[in-house]
């Protein structure tokens, strides 16, 4: 929320408008006085890396009534208020919606009979009340929008706290049962349960069947009999069986004791989930949100609906805050035990369907070019769905070096067991790799794939099949690149766990700079020549500026930014921080800068460089990239499967055809398969970038946030659209920006 607060303020400023706090919520604006408060671009500083709302938040009975609402107008008059921007769940908007249909009898109510409390012409210059609203919330249950503010951080405490039970629950053989929030909706629960790979899951929208206890109790007998140590059973607290009656976690716990005897404890994450630092994600959403919510009321016009600014896919787009909050029909098809339908009503990461099953084929999967956090997410996915549609799976070490070395071993269901939460690629990964003409293929493959690399890889193979009958099968490549770098796709498995790295770790340098005045940090990121991680890790971290290959710089630009820094310390926020992507430029290297920036701002401000290499690309994956990999991966292996089929004739697979050698990549709002070969005409070889890349849009939006005078392109910015409207039914939130 402090990010969405921070860029309403900023953005805000940017326009030329006046801004105000105000505190407290409802109630804040009920009671006035020092509750609302002009706000300054000072005032917002060092908010990004804060959980919670630091204008607090409160709930209000008083503005339920009419009498309170009518102090709330009061109040906003005086200060010539008429433009809020409410950042809450659906009952917080449904009631700034309720204020704003009321707003002009409240106004001629002040006016006629509570003694002029207001003047006639304020009645009239201030006659409509624009309202735009954004969606804080972390059970992600607000309809029109793929994610709310909060979601992904809340996920990121849940995994932690995963994470550090599976080490114990391994190293005495014990089954844990977590009990997570949603009272009403599973999001946290499923999502959570996917990115850690849990044995069971209990969510309110999908009451378990009767007769789930035996099943439950089964499922975990049969892990453990495959050798695995532990079991994770993962219950939303609104979980309820087919008769609407709780399941709690206790009563789950007691029920594996009963019928298994299994060692099993209990932990209920509570209030845990909405603490914390926010994700680099929610900063980056939130900032989003918060720039689009100001242009959006600059727009409105007094028959303009209320809106809440939403995110579809990787677009911001606007809809209509009443048909939002009509469309959660969710709760009421639960109570009345209309749960299939519940489970639609909540999208497609619920509503999967089943899985067919396939044909018997031999199926490879390898990593190649660079590690990235989330491969072996991808990889146990891959594997699972496979051998679930009936394929023989194969991994193969080390890429394609590994490939023509013979490194190939069939792998079975409990081989990539607990792999989601590893880091790294456990298949192991050649980044120099490629196929040549000793390459030996299986009978079926499927490349997962890093970067550049595993995507010239299959045009190579492509080319190969006019020599190779071998070569004629389907195969398809899913992005894995901290540097995010693949054309045809938004976003790489494993970019978003290397940014919240360059995040916490700015974080941290600029928490040591707030003890040493008048300092600023020179940071590089990696990526090649993408200047992704550069320009989206200094807008999650609210950094200064950042260089990148995509956009020259000269020597004029870094006197500005010396300058706009050395302005910056006359202020009250005293330090600067500035990215540089490590091949923006092979002249104003790292040290360069470091230097420039040095003698520049002699007796202003002291200088401190940080490398932050190769710790981008390790570490646990996020619970974004473990979602992403899981479910990008799985559809990828439907894909195969649905491709051996067709291509098998007279007893063996022939694919030929363009279509058959696919990335499968994120485009906007939806993943598509795209025939490597028309791939070729977007991609920067010598580069090894995409000649188009969707996230330089938001380099403006980077620099106005830390106050730069610049011009923002508003051509790109959401339309209202209406949430009647059928999305594409694979645009949802793991694969949102």
């Amino acid at each position: 929320m402090n990010g969405a607060v921070r860029a309403v303020v900023r953005m805000g400023l940017y326009v030329g408008a006046k801004v105000y706090f105000i505190h407290e919520g409802y109630q804040g604006m009920v009671d006035g006085g020092d509750n609302i408060k002009e706000a300054t671009w000072e005032s917002v500083s060092s908010m990004l890396q804060l959980g919670g709302t630091v204008i607090g938040s409160a709930r209000c009975k008083e503005f339920r009534t009419h009498e309170g609402r009518l102090k709330a107008a009061h109040n906003l008059v005086q200060r010539g208020i008429t433009n809020l921007c409410v950042i809450g769940g659906d009952g917080s908007l449904t009631g700034a919606n309720l204020f704003k249909e009321e707003w002009s009898g409240l106004l001629n109510e002040l006016l006629l009979f509570l003694s002029g409390l207001i003047e006639a012409d304020a009645v009239q210059k201030y006659s409509a009340l624009h309202i735009v609203g954004m969606v804080g919330s972390i059970d992600n249950d607000f309809c029109g929008t793929d994610m709310t503010i909060g979601t992904d951080s809340a996920l990121h405490r849940i995994i932690e706290v995963v994470d550090a039970i599976m080490t114990t629950a391994q190293s005495h053989q014990r089954t844990f049962v977590l009990e997570v929030m949603g009272r009403h909706c599973g999001y946290l629960a499923l999502v959570s349960g996917l990115a850690c790979g849990a044995d069971w899951v209990l969510i309110p929208e999908m009451p378990p069947e009767d007769g789930w206890e035996e099943k439950m109790c089964q499922k975990l007998s049969a892990t453990r009999s495959r050798g695995t140590r532990l079991n994770i059973i993962i219950v939303a607290e609104g979980a309820i069986d087919r008769h609407g009656k709780p399941i709690t976690s206790s009563f789950v716990k007691d029920l594996v004791v009963k019928c298994l005897g299994f060692d099993t404890r209990v932990t209920i994450l509570g209030h845990v989930q909405r603490g914390g630092t926010p994700s680099a994600f929610d900063r980056i959403l939130a900032s989003r949100m918060g720039v689009e919510a100001v242009l959006a009321l600059l727009e409105t016009t007094a028959n303009t609906p209320a809106c809440v600014v939403s995110l579809c896919g990787n677009q911001s787009v606007r809809v209509p805050l009443m048909e939002c909050v009509q469309m959660v029909k969710v709760q009421k098809a639960m109570d009345q035990k209309r749960f299939e339908e519940a489970v639609k009503l909540r999208g497609s990461l619920m509503h999967t369907g089943k899985v067919d099953q396939g044909s018997n084929f031999n199926v490879a999967v390898l990593n190649v070019g660079a590690p990235a956090a989330g491969m072996n997410a991808a990889v146990r996915s891959a594997v699972r769905v496979g051998i679930s549609e009936g394929h023989k799976m194969f991994a193969v070490s080390d890429g394609f070096e590994g490939f023509y070395k013979g490194q190939i071993k069939e792998v079975k269901w409990g081989d990539v067991g607990g792999w989601t939460g590893q880091g790294g690629s456990l298949l192991g990964t050649k980044s120099t790799s490629r196929p040549d003409q000793s390459s030996k293929p299986l009978a079926d493959t499927k490349a997962l794939g890093s970067a550049l690399q595993a995507f010239l890889s299959l045009l190579e193979l492509l080319t190969a099949r006019g020599k190779y009958d071998e070569f004629c099968v389907p195969m398809v490549m899913v992005p894995a690149t901290v540097s995010n770098n693949v054309p045809g796709s938004d976003l790489s498995i494993g970019a978003d766990t290397a940014l919240n790295a360059i995040t916490t770790t700015c974080d941290r340098i600029k928490q040591s700079a707030s003890g040493t005045k008048r300092r600023v940090f020179i940071i590089e990121t990696m990526g090649g020549y993408c200047g992704y991680l550069a320009t989206v890790g200094g807008l999650a971290s609210g950094a200064d500026a950042a260089y990148i290959y995509e956009e020259p710089f000269d020597i004029k630009e870094l006197q500005a930014n010396v300058e706009h820094l050395t302005e910056k310390m006359k202020t009250s926020i005293q330090r600067g921080l500035v990215l540089r992507n490590e091949n923006c430029n092979e002249n104003y290297t790292t040290d360069f800068i470091y230097q420039l920036y040095s003698e520049e701002g002699r007796g202003v401000f002291d200088c401190r460089k940080n490398v932050l290499g190769h710790m981008q690309q390790g570490g646990a994956p996020s619970p974004f990239d473990r979602n992403f990999g899981t479910k990008i991966s799985a559809k990828a292996m439907q894909w195969v499967s649905k491709k051996l089929v067709e291509t098998f004739r007279q007893g063996r697979v022939f694919a030929n055809t363009e279509d058959s050698c696919c990335l499968l990549g994120m485009r906007r709002r939806t993943l598509v398969f795209q025939p490597v070969v028309q791939l070729k005409d977007e991609t920067d070889f010598v580069h090894r970038i995409p000649k188009e890349q969707w996230w330089l849009k938001l380099r403006p939006l980077m620099k106005i946030l830390a106050k730069y005078k610049t011009s923002y392109d508003v051509s790109d910015s959401g339309q209202l659209e209406h949430v009647v409207h059928n999305r594409p039914k694979d645009s949802d939130a793991s694969v949102a920006m």
